[in-house]
């Protein structure tokens, strides 16, 4: 079994090299679609009494033939300990026999296959001539999401809004390296670009109506639990909706509590992202329609990038084998 850390899947999927994992992602989403791939849906250990919870996501590739299994943590208060607030690991397999085939670090693929899920959303629900991104949420997950985001639109400005002014800069040093630059600006000037994602472990909508303008893209990445929101309901109601898959994302995503709440129903979801890359159904069709990609993270992204760094991995001769049977 092949052992590969954090090191090792940030040498071969660096930043610079996200373009590869945008693509992996659009087919992951595509064979989703056309049931090449399979995935069962997540399941959650809720640690109330510490502020989070574990999940378990498997995967399934007939094309690819290899299946995974993501062990994924998602603490909210870990930076205050000095920890990242989501962590995960990957397991491969040979769908074949069952013998693991590697085990690696799944953080940096989490954070970068989820980026990625954003910018093959932007490609297909933007507007031809988006220029702006405003971004929610300066943390881990905004350095992918950006660097992203980037790849499918040329970008004119982004500007990047948080409590924390050292989030900020934080962020803006890490993506300097990668020649993106941010700027800080208010939440209801972020909200008043061409594209905005927003990524926060919030659980009450911090994103006003008011703020939102016609023809905006809406990525939605932070409500990836039951209870979870970012939006308000009404922006919902007034937008297309496209979710990356729809039982995941009515248990756990941006829809969850006002599908709950029955402020909207199934009807008002217009199809998964998979739909709109295989052409079922129509990607943005005017200029001032509001679109909202739902992210909630699924096991087929994590499992199509984790398939090219084994590839990449074995290529290079990057990692450890370890024998275990």
């Amino acid at each position: 079994m092949l052992i590969l850390t954090q090191k090792d899947v940030q040498k071969i999927l660096p930043l610079s090299q996200i373009k590869k994992v945008i693509n992996v992602v659009e087919k992951a989403f595509f064979d989703f679609e056309q049931k090449i791939a399979e995935m069962p849906p997540k399941m959650y250990l809720i640690f109330k009494e510490f502020d989070g919870d574990l999940r378990i996501m498997p995967a399934f590739s007939k094309k690819l033939l290899i299946a995974s299994t993501k062990i994924v943590n998602v603490h909210p208060q870990n930076p205050k300990k000095g920890l990242p607030s989501v962590m995960a690991v990957i397991i491969l397999n040979d769908p074949k026999t069952g013998i693991p085939l590697a085990l690696m670090d799944g953080t940096w693929i989490t954070a970068i296959s989820t980026g990625a899920a954003s910018a093959v959303a932007t490609k297909y629900l933007a507007r031809e001539n988006a220029k702006t991104l405003g971004v929610v949420g300066a943390g881990f997950q905004a350095i992918t999401q950006i660097a992203a985001i980037s790849k499918v639109k040329k970008l004119k400005e982004i500007v990047v809004y948080d409590i924390s002014e050292k989030a900020i800069e934080r962020l803006a040093k890490i993506l300097a390296k990668e020649k993106i630059k941010i700027k800080k600006g208010s939440i209801e000037e972020v909200c008043q670009k061409d594209i905005l994602v927003t990524a926060t472990p919030s659980r009450e909508p911090i994103v006003k109506k008011e703020w939102i303008k016609p023809g905006v893209h809406i990525n939605a990445i932070g409500a990836d639990a039951p209870g979870k929101q970012e939006l308000d309901p009404e922006i919902l109601k007034d937008a297309k909706i496209v979710v990356d898959c729809l039982e995941e994302a009515s248990h756990s995503g941006e829809i969850n509590v006002p599908l709950k709440k029955g402020i909207i129903n199934e009807k008002d979801i217009f199809g998964e992202l998979g739909e709109i890359i295989s052409g079922k159904k129509a990607k943005r069709e005017n200029e001032d329609e509001i679109t909202i990609f739902d992210s909630t993270g699924l096991a087929i992204q994590d499992l199509y990038t984790a398939n090219l760094v084994y590839k990449e991995a074995e290529r290079k001769k990057i990692g450890r084998q370890i024998k275990i049977i």
